[in-house]
Formats: C-alpha cells, structure tokens, sequence
C-alpha cells in the first residue's frame, strides 16, 4: 500500500535530520510534486500518494541527501513576494537581503519622495535586489551589474519573469557605472574570510559559487574598494547601501566615514539582532 503524504515526509525529514539538513526542505519537496499550496498540502495529510509522485518525491530527496538546496533542485526561490529562478551560477536570495530592499525602500522614500531616481545593484547575482526594488518603486530607473555572464543571465530572466524593466551591464562591481551619477547604489557583495570556509555549513559551501560568497582582506575587499570609489558616481544628495557580515559592521562604516566625511553611516541589525547592513546618506 503506498505511503500517505504524511508518511513519507516524516521519512524524509528523518533522514535529513540524522545528516543535520534542513528538514522543511522534505515539505517544500513534496508540495512541489504534488503541485500543492501550503494550505492544501496541510489539509492533505491523510491523502496516499502515487506512485509516480512518490518516485519523484524520493529522487528529490535522494538529491537533498547529497547536500544540495533544495531551492536548485527546484530551481526557484521567494524572494520579496516574487518568484526567483536559481542555479549553480547565483547565490540563493536569503531573508537577510530582503531586508536591505526594506530599508533601501524605506530611506529612497524619506530622501528623495516621489522623485524619479537613478538606482544601481552592484553585483546583482540572480537580480533579486535590482528587480525587487524596481517591482515596489516603479518609476526608479534601476541598473544592474556582474561580473558573471552567466548570473547575468540568470538575472534577465528574473526581470523578465517578473515583469521588471532593469537594466544589465556586464562588468567589474562599480566599473560599468561611470558613466552617470546615481541616486542610490546597493551592493550585497562577497563578504566571507577564506578562513571561515571550515565553518560553512556544506550545503553553501560545496554548491553556492565561491566567487559570489569569499573576499580577499578578511572578507573586506569590496567594501574598501566600493568606499573608496564611489564618491565621485553619487549624486547629492544619495544613498548607499551594503549588506555586511555580522562582525564587519565598524570597520565597513570607518571605510565610508572615510570616504562621505559629510555623510551619516549607520549599522542597522537584522530580524536576528545581527549587524547586517549598513547604509550611508549622502546630503
């Protein structure tokens, strides 16, 4: 007799606990093969399943046993209330970031109203900061860069997907930019040491792409470099806003202080009480 849905997502969340994995993934598993809202899968517990559905439940979770997210297996990702498409080639878009659009959003609000601003992404990955800003204030002209074809195009199609007009450039972090002043600049750059790779859960480590999550300087590298060459691209007044390691908040303020001597650098701690992002208003 086949397994209820019940039945075999307990299974699956078992065995993902004994190798100390995420064991929701087994729910986001099964409701993606079974095409089920949460409500739905919730009221459906008792419901046995295919055995087509149960071969594609298992080869899910014989994969998410290997260590890999379960958002690539699945290739997509929430991000912001919007539908992200994710691979190999694309950090996975954390509830950390959503947080940065949040107070970007919330400062582009206080200091520039209902003006048509110049907004740029430094470093968009799978676009997720650049679209999501550009969705919830329309009529700001938003410009995305990598330095990764293919993330940029992973980040097309998540324009694309979600009905967002960004603009992508190819390029070095601020290089592309040059060209114009901007209103608003966000980064959620490369921030991890070298030395802190034994401490990375495997899942990240082994799967994310590293040239998206380590720095050179202790993690530091691109922050030094954006704060040393941003001032001449920014517009007054303007915005900046990074996303930071927990335990790089002062030095990633003293870099911009250094910079925007006239400028108020604040750290702003994430939902966990972690320093987590840092934004710098330029008058």
């Amino acid at each position: 007799m086949n397994e209820t849905i019940y039945e075999s997502v307990q299974r699956a969340q078992r065995l993902l606990q004994e190798r100390g994995m995420d064991t929701h993934a087994a729910e986001l598993a099964m409701r993606s093969v079974t095409g089920m809202s949460q409500a739905h899968y919730l009221a459906s517990f008792r419901e046995r399943i295919s055995p087509e559905t149960h071969s594609q439940f298992w080869a899910i979770v014989t994969e998410l046993l290997t260590g890999k997210p379960i958002q690539y297996i699945l290739g997509e990702e929430s991000f912001y209330g919007y539908s992200f498409e994710v691979n190999e080639h694309v950090l996975i878009p954390r509830p950390e970031t959503e947080e940065l659009v949040h107070y970007a959003l919330q400062r582009a609000n206080q200091l520039f109203g209902d003006q048509v601003i110049q907004v740029a992404d430094i470093g968009t990955g799978s676009g997720a900061i650049a679209v999501a800003f550009k969705k919830e204030r329309p009529t700001a002209n938003v410009t995305a860069t990598d330095f990764s074809d293919a993330a940029l195009e992973v980040a097309k199609r998540n324009a694309q997907r979600n009905e967002a007009d960004v603009h992508f450039i190819h390029g070095d972090m601020e290089e592309p930019l040059t060209q114009q002043k901007w209103d608003i600049i966000l980064s959620n750059p490369p921030y991890i040491a070298d030395h802190e790779k034994s401490n990375m859960s495997p899942t990240v480590y082994d799967f994310e792409p590293q040239t998206a999550l380590f720095a050179e300087e202790e993690g530091l590298y691109f922050y030094r470099r954006l704060a040393e060459n941003l001032s001449p691209l920014m517009n007054r007044p303007a915005l900046i806003g990074f996303e930071i390691g927990y335990q790089q908040g002062v030095i990633v303020q003293e870099y911009l202080r250094k910079s925007f001597p006239e400028a108020t650098v604040e750290i702003v701690q994430d939902i966990h009480n972690k320093d987590r992002m840092i934004f710098c208003e330029i008058r």
